[in-house]
């Protein structure tokens, strides 16, 4: 698995890319906000009905199988957020960013206040299907313009921001999902209607993105618009990059299981210490959520390439799970619970910005589809791992343990497998270097080098 993954630039050539549009001002705070915002909404459709869920079952409870048939209403949007985001980002390189994201955006209105309507339990599930296709086109967008829009550490800056976003907002949502909630489980669908506020903004506020000006993940623009052209023709004709993604989707896929563990697992894990009082479990887990804010903080501030730091940072993970799995009363459980998700804030930005320093602006798209599928994928079968490891062990906190363990594993290939590589490695930094230092056109731009900083 650590094997398949190809450095990215060292922490210099990430600090001085120029991004493809302004950094600064009110079109840029606007656009940064609408991207948010966007990137919010497949959490929403995650929680947002938690809270309801109990008095859904008992609307339903003269429904065959209802028993089993509404949690799916809550995690079948994820489900195929996974199955389908590897398409959408098909459709995103084809037809365009911005068309999609404002029909998705629309859409999940649509679908998400549908039940709002529907008296079936069958036809609410297909519905929240439905929500889940929108929420993988409206992901895979905003990821993807993010990408397009900034690059360099303006880039790892707004995908930390938008790690940062989806863990505040998740703990708003099951507030606000609870609050509303009071009202019948119905009330809460009408908030997917808020999509429909952003779609016109979205519209209006979003630059359409060119390949001649965002180009490569690792290199700003050409230095005039005949090698911009070519090198657009080049990257066409070219197969697209499996193998360069194939390390970091599965990397993906088990660091996704890592960072989903203590949000669904929490209430029980304190459970079985003793702990019933839901207010005490809901500070608990804001608690570790502000946590994972704050790891996604540390990171945009950190400004180093995202690869080196993946040993560190799943060795973090496994020390919280470690403190967990030993943990004898609350109080432990919930500083390891903060260990691990300081570990896990910097865990999704820096795998999300390593993926994207692996793709050129013609395979952005299908390249954040499948990191998406693998993400989410493994968010889906996270309580499914859990749940055969509480078995195997006879306890939930012992799978935990385990968890961990696998975590401190996967660090230790990671640290291996790059110290079994330092003069290959050490050639491609220096040589990106000597490049970024050099003040000649004469030579061809390496693919990975940054030839508008030569420019300026």
């Amino acid at each position: 698995m650590p094997g398949a993954m190809s450095p990215t630039p060292p922490a210099a050539a990430i600090a001085d890319a120029a991004s493809p549009v302004a950094a600064s001002g009110p079109a840029h705070l606007l656009r940064v906000t609408l991207l948010m915002a966007g990137s919010c909404l497949p959490i929403l459709g995650a929680v947002l009905i938690a809270p309801v869920l109990p008095k859904m079952q008992d609307h339903f409870a003269a429904t065959p199988g209802a028993k089993a048939l509404v949690p799916l209403a809550l995690t079948v949007p994820a489900l195929s957020l996974a199955l389908l985001a590897p398409f959408a980002g098909v459709i995103v390189d084809r037809l365009g960013r911005k068309r999609l994201l404002i029909v998705a955006t629309v859409l999940y209105a649509v679908f998400g206040t549908a039940p709002l309507w529907l008296d079936s339990l069958g036809a609410i599930i297909a519905g929240r299907a439905l929500v889940g296709v929108a929420e993988a086109a409206i992901m895979t967008c905003c990821t993807t313009l993010i990408a397009d829009y900034y690059s360099g550490q303006q880039r790892v800056k707004y995908l930390a921001l938008q790690t940062m976003c989806a863990s505040a907002s998740a703990t708003v949502f099951f507030v606000l999902g609870g609050t509303v909630g009071a009202a019948g489980w119905r009330v809460p669908f009408w908030i997917y209607a808020v999509s429909l506020l952003l779609a016109p903004l979205m519209a209006s506020a979003l630059p359409n993105p060119a390949a001649d000006t965002a180009g490569p993940a690792d290199a700003a623009d050409t230095a005039d618009t005949a090698d911009a052209a070519d090198s657009a023709v080049q990257a066409r004709r070219r197969p697209f990059p499996w193998r360069q993604l194939a390390g970091i989707c599965a990397l993906t896929f088990f660091g996704a299981m890592v960072f989903y563990t203590v949000p669904v697992e929490m209430s029980y894990l304190l459970d079985d210490l003793g702990v019933e009082n839901s207010g005490v479990i809901g500070l608990a887990t804001a608690i570790a959520s502000a946590a994972t804010v704050g790891g996604a903080v540390a990171f945009a501030r950190l400004k180093r390439a995202p690869d080196p730091m993946l040993p560190a940072v799943l060795a973090v993970c496994a020390v919280g799970f470690g403190v967990m799995f030993l943990a004898g009363d609350a109080a432990l459980l919930v500083a390891g619970a903060v260990i691990n998700c300081l570990g896990t804030g910097m865990l999704l930005p820096a795998l999300l910005t390593s993926a994207m320093s692996r793709l050129a602006f013609e395979d952005r798209g299908r390249g954040t589809g499948l990191w998406m599928a693998a993400f989410f994928g493994g968010e889906f079968v996270c309580p499914l791992v859990l749940l055969a490891g509480e078995s195997a062990v006879g306890s939930l906190a012992g799978a935990v343990g385990v968890l961990g363990l696998a975590t401190a594993l996967v660090a230790a290939i990671l640290s291996a497998t790059a110290r079994q590589r330092p003069k290959g490695r050490g050639a491609v930094i220096g040589m990106r270097l000597r490049r970024v230092g050099a003040t000649s056109h004469d030579a061809p731009p390496h693919p990975n080098d940054n030839p508008s900083r030569h420019a300026q």
